[in-house]
């Protein structure tokens, strides 16, 4: 099911079995393969992460892949200027529903995995790989496992090349 312009979709972030957020999104694109939405900052006050702040105002231009293990998320921040990219290792999105058919769906799964890459490109930064190693999915799924890890290398290699899929600048 392809994803309609006009309407909304709502996004669902699923982790560890468990929602761990859903908020509405503004549907941009949909080729079949690639999903392309826009939302404000979704979640409570500011996140400072060190390297980056997400807060209120915050606008993220979010790209989802049905093939691929992540998704790619622009962040700039309420006066429109770039803060950088992040982007979260999942499982394939899952999409349901369509806007002229009803609500719309993305459902991906945080494989806790993480990349953040700056506005300039020369920060790229390999986040999380401690809670991905503590989640015990090498255990339970190796393959999924695998998936992961090699989906966190393609992302940082894309990145140092200057080639994230779905950056603008």
């Amino acid at each position: 099911m392809r994803v309609g312009d006009g309407g909304a979709v709502t996004v669902v972030l699923v982790k560890a079995g468990r929602e761990k957020i859903r908020y509405p999104a503004e549907p941009l694109s949909d080729d079949g393969v690639r999903v392309s939405v826009r939302a404000p900052w979704a979640a409570d006050g500011v996140r400072d992460f060190g390297f980056v702040r997400f807060e209120p105002g915050d606008v993220f231009t979010e790209h989802f892949w049905r093939d691929r293990w992540y998704a790619v998320k622009e962040v700039r921040a309420a006066d429109g200027s770039l803060k950088g990219w992040y982007c979260d290792v999942t499982r394939p999105a899952l999409v349901s529903g369509t806007v002229a058919g009803g609500p719309a769906e993305i459902r991906v799964e945080d494989l806790d995995l993480d990349l953040w890459v700056s506005a300039d490109g020369a920060e790229v930064l390999r986040l999380d790989e401690d809670e991905f190693a503590a989640s015990g999915l090498a255990g339970r799924d190796p393959e999924a496992a695998r998936a992961a890890s090699a989906a966190l290398d393609e992302l940082e290699a894309l990145a140092r090349a200057g080639r994230l899929p779905g950056a603008t600048g």
